[in-house]
């Protein structure tokens, strides 16, 4: 079930999320196969951790990787993966379920990568849910600054 503050923030949107049983798309190779799209397809977001003590939410194409240096670039300072326990902090929402769409005042970084598609899926605050959407829509929602930040984006 999806959340009631994100699903708030759906519904101001007129999105629909695609829920699925419980634990089924906690990675974005999971994800990818429920829904039945390429792994590039589903919105990883994750959260860092920077030396300046902020959270920050990174939503990247689910095949790639964050680049260290790139992120630093656009923030200003270095960043560590957040652990479970500190996304949990962070966010209100668990790992494999962290959703771009209410960032809880986090500030939301978009991969340029994810607009090689049509249509993404970020979750929706669970492990069972991805939301189709495009990037510019994402961007729209989440404020999110959209830059390169990926290893190998295209």
């Amino acid at each position: 079930m999806v959340p009631e503050r994100i699903q708030k923030v759906l519904d101001r949107y007129g999105l629909q999320a695609l829920t699925f049983e419980p634990g089924s798309t906690p990675t974005s190779e999971m994800a990818a196969a429920r829904i039945g799209v390429e792994v590039g397809r589903i919105a990883k977001t994750i959260v860092m951790a920077g030396k300046d003590g902020k959270f920050r939410m990174v939503v990247l194409p689910g095949d790639q990787k964050v680049h260290d240096t790139k992120l630093k670039n656009v923030t200003g300072c270095k960043h560590r993966m957040a652990t479970a326990e500190e996304t949990l902090e962070a966010t209100g929402l668990p790992v494999g379920g962290v959703c771009p769409f209410d960032p809880a005042g986090l500030e939301v970084y978009l991969d340029q990568g994810l607009g090689r598609y049509p249509t993404v899926y970020p979750a929706a605050g669970t492990d069972a849910s991805g939301v189709p959407v495009t990037l510019e829509r994402l961007a729209e929602i989440t404020g999110g600054t959209v830059s390169d930040l990926t290893r190998d984006s295209t």
